[in-house]
């Protein structure tokens, strides 16, 4: 149940009511008139709620703005809505203000509800599917995936909650010049550890960690020299058979460990066996969207797209490029597994891709420019104690998603990386370790826990949750703020999905925590007349429910001790 949802439908009814009831009696003209607009005000010591209908209508009505808005609240019937009264401000502002009945019905919906609180029903479902992280098998995760992980997993979570049906999917991939490239780092590293550094010169454009090391030294141990006298090809394939599987091993479980659990894992290198590629390519230059350069190149006329260049699909050698791979890989996603809708989560480095990507899959029909979505985001900025930090102090090198967990518990990290995606942000380390209320994961678990301790306090004099209670006794001022804040849960999960920015939940439960706290100071409970303790110990109730709902949805624990 949206309460705030119940609101503004009631807002919206009784306003087209009394307009039309004024068209009746004469008092405006009727007209070609706007979708009624209300919207909460930031500031709500004037109402709950807010329309600008009049200020809409001033023009098609050709009247002033506060004349029409008089006329409409005269015309009002607020009989059996959730609203008490409507006031007229400044230009022809109409401010509403909710009675107690709305109240009382929002703390009974998170009851009624419980664990499904905040899942709502989609008038219109789809079938979508999120590819987030998708990074090369060929070395350790870094902090870019690790934000791309959660900002993939919690919209995910928040389209879920919203009713639709949802994929969550890695692309490995496992095929093309990144892969050789890995091969051959690690047969540079075996072949130095067997004869010596001096044996041979390591490519400066290899891969350099100590991951490909360790790689080489795990061959060593399982094949001794032996490799040494295979064709290179044989070694070739040896190398590659053992190397991208225990990339991709680890890569699972490091995703695991940060609560992150794919439905599908897909390999490039399908699309190449099964000859999906090169049918994708055939389609689109028998749309004329391709042509071949004198060395036999082809390429797509990504400029008939808008963009600034030509891409080339399959070079000089025969190879098909990673691009054409992406095309085919995102026709299978519409054409072959029938998603309604798909979202990429990329680094902002890749928004080059977006307008070509999109306008190859319109060539093949497949409507890419409204299908296929992308959330660019920006990069992170690790700090300690004010600094930059670049380098693990385990490894020397740029900090991985392993390291920073060996560092931060999984939940900060989750919650700090749940960013606004389109936002350079810095993850303090610091900060994320704090036990106070300046760590905002630790300020919103601690209310969750608070709330636990008070219930575990009752239960040892005899006082469990009622299921029934007087909830018109909560009336006071910190009661009425924390449940508007409960209600606001069910619509920042709504728009999350709409903005494909989980971080609205976030923000939401640090201020549901922060009515808490206040509710709490001043409203008693313990010691408390029964019956007022009986409604604000339901509402507290509520609010625990709400905060484990939210923390779940962002893949965070809700912790009963701290």
């Amino acid at each position: 149940m949206n309460a705030y949802e119940i609101a503004r439908a009631e807002a919206t009814r009784v306003v087209e009511a009394a307009y039309r009831k004024a068209v009746a009696a004469g008092e405006l003209p009727e007209g070609t008139i706007p979708p009624v607009a209300v919207e909460t005000p930031k500031d709500s010591s004037n109402g709950d709620w807010a329309s600008t209908f009049a200020m809409q209508c001033a023009k098609p009505l050709h009247m002033a703005p506060r004349k029409i808005a008089e006329s409409i609240v005269a015309n009002l019937d607020l009989e059996g809505s959730c609203f008490d009264t409507v006031t007229i401000a400044g230009p022809g502002f109409m401010n509403f203000t909710l009675n107690q009945g709305w109240y009382e019905q929002a703390v009974r919906g998170v009851f009624a509800m419980g664990e499904n609180y905040g899942r709502t029903e989609s008038k219109k479902p789809e079938k979508v599917m999120v590819e987030f992280v998708s990074a090369n098998p060929t070395g350790p995760m870094h902090m870019g995936n690790a934000r791309g992980g959660v900002l993939g997993d919690c919209l995910s979570s928040v389209l879920d909650w919203s009713g639709n049906d949802v994929t969550r999917e890695f692309y490995i991939n496992d095929a093309g010049n990144q892969v050789d490239k890995f091969a051959h780092s690690v047969e540079g590293r075996y072949i130095q550890e067997i004869k010596g550094e001096d044996a041979i010169e390591f490519d400066a454009s290899w891969y350099q960690g100590d991951d490909i090391k360790a790689l080489a030294h795990d061959l060593v141990e399982q094949y001794g020299d032996s490799l040494l006298e295979k064709t290179p090809e044989e070694r070739f394939a040896i190398i590659e058979g053992y190397g991208l599987p225990t990339n991709i091993a680890r890569m699972e479980r490091d995703l695991k460990r940060y609560k992150i659990n794919y439905d599908v894992w897909f390999r490039e290198s399908t699309l190449h066996e099964s000859g999906y590629v090169k049918e994708t390519i055939d389609m689109l230059t028998a749309k004329g969207a391709t042509y071949e350069t004198e060395d036999g190149a082809l390429w797509l006329r990504s400029t008939d797209f808008g963009c600034d260049k030509d891409d080339v699909l399959r070079r000089a050698n025969g190879f098909y490029t990673y691009f054409a791979a992406d095309i085919a890989y995102h026709r299978n996603k519409f054409e072959k597994r029938g998603f309604d809708r798909v979202i990429n989560i990329w680094g902002a480095d890749h928004h080059g891709h977006v307008a070509r990507l999109k306008g190859a899959l319109d060539a093949l029909g497949l409507n890419g420019s409204e299908r296929l979505d992308i959330v660019l985001m920006q990069l992170v900025k690790l700090l300690r104690d004010g600094e930059v930090v670049r380098m693990s102090k385990r490894t020397g090198k740029a900090i991985s998603l392993h390291d920073l967990l060996d560092e931060v518990s999984v939940d900060a990290a989750r919650w700090y990386f749940n960013a606004k995606p389109d936002t350079q942000m810095e993850f303090d380390l610091g900060l994320a370790v704090r036990e106070d209320s300046e760590n905002p994961i630790y300020y919103v678990e601690y209310a969750h826990a608070r709330i636990c301790s008070l219930l575990r306090a009752l239960e040892t004099d005899g006082v469990t949750v009622p299921e029934t209670a007087d909830l018109s006794l909560l009336s006071g001022e910190a009661e009425k703020a924390l449940i508007k804040q409960i209600a606001q849960f069910c619509e920042e999960i709504k728009l999350a999905a709409r903005d494909y920015d989980p971080s609205h939940i976030n923000r939401c439960l640090q201020e549901l925590a922060a009515c808490f706290h206040r509710f709490y100071t001043a409203c008693r409970i313990r010691g408390e007349e029964p019956q007022v303790a009986a409604a604000r110990l339901k509402l507290a109730d509520d609010t625990r429910m709400v905060l484990k709902n939210g923390l779940k949805l962002i893949g965070v624990d809700a912790p009963e001790k701290m």
